[in-house]
């Protein structure tokens, strides 16, 4: 595949850049339609992403319609079939500036002023206009296909909302999104795979069987957890809050909203504001909403005197937290303004990072195997020395805290890779990054190493000298949030539940009015055995019954009570495969209790 660089050169394209250039073409291609559709456009920035391709435009006034991004793909596909050459070229800052000027092309200016004054200014332009004149120019380092016509397999995809250099103090644009591939085989097996990510979706499996529900009247960003789903929350608190107490962690309720005072304490007012909620005066005090809740538990442990004999200290907590995302990453339960964290904080002397560093993995791989979770990797997160703006500033700690997580993860032998500018502010972290069954991986679990807290809230403990020293602090999640773990549950298993933590575990389904009795009485004993299970005793057909519970609310066992279970004094059980076996209510029962006891996947 041939490209064209910015200085007019062509050679052939190295094949680990060929998407990469592929979908950058796109994105002008796609600018270009829309310019042919709305002449007024102006664009700001289209790059090519890791998955496909994307441009801001202000339109103005006009509001994008599912019909108009269908005609935006349709004027693509014209311009492809009309084979227009791409032309590449480089010019002088002011004249640049004048061309852009020229053409109406404000956010292109006002980028250009970004730049260094020695930087190049290139520029692409394709087709021409009536009076010969190039119809689309587009300002970009390259490079691209030399011919629109090798543009052969995309699709736009979808609009949302962005602001113009990602700043919510300016305006906010329109950025229509796309895909572009090497062939139309691999855009049929995206497709299949968007196929597969509607049907796994939390969102909508979360509607199905009632598990939660938003409203923008509360906020958007606001879950609220529903019978059936919160029925699953509490088993996934009780499941680690078990691990937990097991290990030695002590349980704690905090406030969810801290003094301004408290977070400028801990740093995070001034490198974590931006995603906080505003403040709130009252009686003449700021408070905030808690975007996390290390600073409580750092007042926990300042509460009191501590000898080095009662360290390591593990404080746990399921805590309600509040961060505010920006509207256009929300997502159900996985990214949302409020969740609540499997937070835990271990205050720590130095001899004893190793062995709760090893301790916090060990809990971490046994929950993984506990949730049949296998396609996982480990990063050692650490900080961007150049970033004086992100991170605490301290070249000596930062030293100390990176290089004493990579010597006990490598003693350890746990396998991980390095990761520059991932670190909290206040130190470097190891992230668990699982890859759900559809769409990107991301960060589940992590265990960050903080010498810096504990100094900022001036904790001490009493060594075996006497001396007063200052405690270490491990930041723990394992859950990460019970939110977020909850949604990748659901896609994993697409709410197909395993037992113990299925909302309803057992649907009892009488045939008709004649064996409702029989239901009931059975329904009584599954639910003095502490057995989650519902009568459905509606007069629907028994066809209807079993679809409701085997594919709305997939549940794992379903008995169909008909005159013969009924005369026997045995069941009928079906699964949620369809595979049905008959057997006594006594041995069904047992077969259920020693799934949810054993918390069998």
């Amino acid at each position: 595949m041939k490209i064209l660089y910015n200085d007019g050169h062509v050679a052939e394209c190295p094949a680990e850049e060929e998407v990469h250039v592929l979908r950058h073409t796109a994105a002008h291609i796609m600018a270009q339609a829309i310019k042919r559709l709305w002449p007024h456009a102006d664009f700001a920035f289209g790059p090519a992403t890791e998955n496909g391709f994307f441009y801001d435009v202000d339109l103005g006034d006009v509001k994008l319609t599912d019909e108009d991004l269908a005609r935006i793909e349709a004027e693509m596909r014209k311009i492809c079939k009309e084979n227009l050459p791409l032309k590449a070229y480089i010019l002088p800052r002011a004249e640049a500036i004048a061309l852009m000027e020229k053409r109406g092309e404000k956010y292109k200016v006002e980028h250009i002023g970004d730049l260094a004054e020695d930087a190049p200014i290139s520029f692409y332009e394709q087709g021409k206009d009536a009076n010969g004149e190039a119809e689309y120019i587009d300002m970009c380092v390259g490079p691209h296909l030399t011919y629109t016509k090798a543009l052969k397999a995309f699709k736009v995809t979808q609009q949302s909302g962005a602001y113009w250099k990602n700043d919510s103090e300016n305006k906010m644009l329109t950025r229509i999104n796309g895909v572009a591939f090497r062939s139309q085989e691999e855009l049929e097996a995206w497709e299949k795979q968007q196929e597969e990510a509607r049907a796994r979706d939390h969102r909508k499996i979360g509607k199905d069987m009632r598990l939660f529900m938003t409203d923008d009247l509360i906020g958007r960003g606001l879950p609220m957890f529903l019978p059936n789903g919160y029925t699953v929350w509490q088993e996934l608190e009780n499941y680690i809050k078990a691990k937990e107490r097991k290990l030695g962690y002590l349980h704690v309720m905090t406030p969810c909203v801290g003094t301004v005072d408290l977070y400028r304490t801990s740093g995070h007012w001034d490198h974590y504001k931006e995603n906080m909620f505003p403040a709130m005066e009252v009686e003449g005090e700021s408070f905030v909403l808690r975007p996390m809740n290390c600073p409580h538990h750092m007042m926990i442990y300042a509460n009191r005197p501590h000898s080095y004999r009662e360290l390591p200290i593990r404080i746990g907590e399921i805590a309600h937290d509040f961060r505010f995302e920006s509207s256009g990453t929300l997502k159900g339960i996985e990214r949302g303004r409020h969740f609540c964290q499997n937070d835990a904080h271990l205050f720590v002397t130095p001899e004893q990072i190793k062995n709760e560093v090893s301790a916090v993995c060990d809990l971490i791989f046994d929950v993984y195997k506990d949730f049949n979770i296998t396609d996982y990797r480990c990063v050692l997160s650490l900080r961007d020395p150049a970033d004086k703006k992100k991170y605490h500033q301290d070249d000596e700690m930062w030293n100390r805290a990176e290089d004493a997580l990579r010597e006990v993860l490598t003693e350890l032998g746990i396998q991980f890779t390095e990761e520059i500018g991932e670190a909290a502010f206040y130190g470097p972290k190891l992230d668990v990054n699982v890859k759900p069954a559809v769409g990107a991986e991301y960060t589940l679990s992590t265990c960050q190493l903080d010498f810096c807290l504990p100094a900022k809230f001036a904790l001490t403990y009493i060594d075996k000298d006497g001396s007063q020293k200052t405690p270490v602090v491990l930041h723990r999640a394992i859950l990460g949030s019970l939110d977020r773990f909850m949604a990748f549950m659901i896609e994993e298993t697409k709410g197909r539940f395993p037992t113990w933590l299925a909302p309803t575990q057992v649907k009892v389904l009488p045939v008709s009015e004649k064996t409702l009795g029989y239901a009931q009485a059975v329904a009584e004993k599954l639910d003095n055995a502490g057995i989650r299970v519902v009568l459905d005793g509606s007069n629907e057909k028994i066809g209807y019954k079993i679809r409701e519970a085997q594919q709305v609310d997939r549940v794992p066992y379903m008995l169909v009570l008909g005159a013969k279970e009924a005369e026997q004094g045995n069941i009928s059980v079906r699964d949620r495969n369809g595979e049905t076996s008959e057997m006594s209510l006594d041995a069904f029962t047992e077969m259920v209790v020693d799934e949810i006891r054993t918390r069998k996947f």
